[in-house]
């Protein structure tokens, strides 16, 4: 259900030659519903091949806030994850912070 106190960012990034996703896919894509104002990660999702490497990404990203920048998250994803997708995973988080960064001031006011 919508909620006027949240909004839907996308990250994206491409993917390194090997991966699962590859095939499917020619980016990384990890998308966040973050509190519109703390920039906290309510859900977050990716496009890794797996369901259990979507689940941990997002498990992972949720309660970080975007607001206070990205690199506690980065180091969380190069700390526990270790797949051929880590350096996508933290271009296409890096992308979304940017993303929220150009509509942070649209985000606080509402």
């Amino acid at each position: 259900m919508f909620n006027e106190r949240t909004m839907f960012i996308a990250g994206h990034a491409r993917l390194p030659q090997g991966m699962a996703a590859k095939s499917v896919y020619e980016t990384l894509t990890i998308t966040a519903e973050i509190d519109r104002k703390y920039g906290v990660v309510l859900e977050a999702s990716c496009t890794l091949a797996t369901g259990h490497g979507r689940q941990f990404i997002g498990q992972l990203l949720k309660g970080f806030s975007i607001r206070d920048g990205v690199d506690e998250a980065i180091e969380a994803i190069q700390n526990h994850y270790h797949g051929k997708g880590a350096n996508a995973l933290v271009a296409a988080l890096k992308d979304l912070a940017l993303h929220y960064q150009q509509l942070k001031p649209v985000a606080s006011s509402k």
